[in-house]
């Protein structure tokens, strides 16, 4: 007598394999669905990351010129000379950036339109998170020779 040799497979098997990858897709999906809020909070780590690069050399080159002293240097002004960063006359306060008017002439947010800094004085924000008044980067000016400029991160709305 010759035996029967299965060819495929049961039910249950079919059946076991479809419950495991119910189970599997059930706990990954919401990890995956909100990755935009994390991407969103990223960059604007990023954003805060370059706004203090770009007051460094700021202040470095303040201090090269003897600058960072002096409480305030308007980008118009001619004595003392304002620094140059890219060609482009920057205003300083106490060596570092004036205001963030002044410090975006050191950098380049990109893309243009995933930023606003219009909004509110000293606030760049991410113009397509879901609140842009809560995701955001607030940058204070330097206050005195000892006081560096604050930059100030609120990432709830993200």
């Amino acid at each position: 007598m010759k035996k029967q040799m299965q060819a495929g497979f049961t039910l249950i098997e079919l059946v076991v394999v479809i419950v495991i990858l119910g189970i599997l897709a059930a706990v990954a999906v919401p990890k995956f669905v909100d990755l935009s809020k994390d991407a969103r909070s990223g960059v604007m780590k990023g954003v805060e990351a370059a706004m203090r690069s770009a007051d460094m050399m700021i202040y470095a080159k303040s201090a090269a010129a003897g600058l960072a002293t002096t409480a305030a240097v308007a980008s118009t002004s001619t004595s003392p000379t304002p620094i140059s960063v890219n060609g482009t006359a920057v205003g300083t306060a106490y060596g570092y950036a004036g205001s963030l008017t002044e410090l975006l002439k050191a950098m380049t947010l990109n893309p243009a339109s995933d930023f606003d800094s219009t909004t509110t004085a000293g606030e760049i924000r991410h113009a397509k998170a879901a609140d842009p008044a809560n995701c955001k980067i607030v940058y204070t000016a330097a206050a005195g020779v000892n006081t560096p400029p604050v930059y100030t991160a609120t990432l709830t709305g993200c």
